[in-house]
This record gives C-alpha cells, sequence and structure tokens, in this order.
C-alpha cells in the first residue's frame, strides 16, 4: 500500500493557497479598471487582472495535480 508524499502534499496546498489569492485578484481588478476606464491606468490594470484570472485557471489545474500526485503516487510510464 502507497503511502501520501507529505512533503508534495503540501505543496499542493500551499499552491491551492496562492490559486485563491489570483481568484480573488483577478476579477477585483478586472472590476476596478472598468469601473475607471477614463482614467490613464485603464489598460495596465485591465491586463494585469486578465492575468492573474488566467493565472489562477492554470494554478487550479497545477494544483489539483500536485494534490492527486501525492496521495496516489506518479503515474507508471510504460
Amino acid at each position: 500500500m502507497r503511502r501520501t508524499n507529505k512533503e508534495l502534499l503540501v505543496k499542493g496546498i500551499k499552491s491551492f493557497g496562492y490559486t485563491v489569492l489570483a481568484m480573488f485578484m483577478g476579477p477585483f481588478l478586472i472590476y476596478e479598471a472598468f469601473k475607471n476606464e477614463g482614467h490613464p491606468f485603464y489598460w495596465p490594470v485591465l491586463i494585469l487582472g486578465l492575468i492573474c484570472a488566467i493565472l489562477a485557471i492554470y494554478m487550479g489545474f497545477r494544483s489539483v495535480k500536485i494534490v492527486m500526485n501525492a496521495i496516489f503516487g506518479e503515474k507508471p510510464k510504460n
């Protein structure tokens, strides 16, 4: 019976923490950008918000993969 890789599990949980941060920051920045369309920093804030939103999606999948590898182990290569 396999054991859970605790170091990898902690890494996955930390990654989930960063994912949650990006999940809140992305929509917040996008909302703030659209609220201030006439401001000179409209485009930089909007681009930063979109990057955070895309990063949140990527990190979410990556975090799930890390936790699954910690619990079930790596997939054997034939």
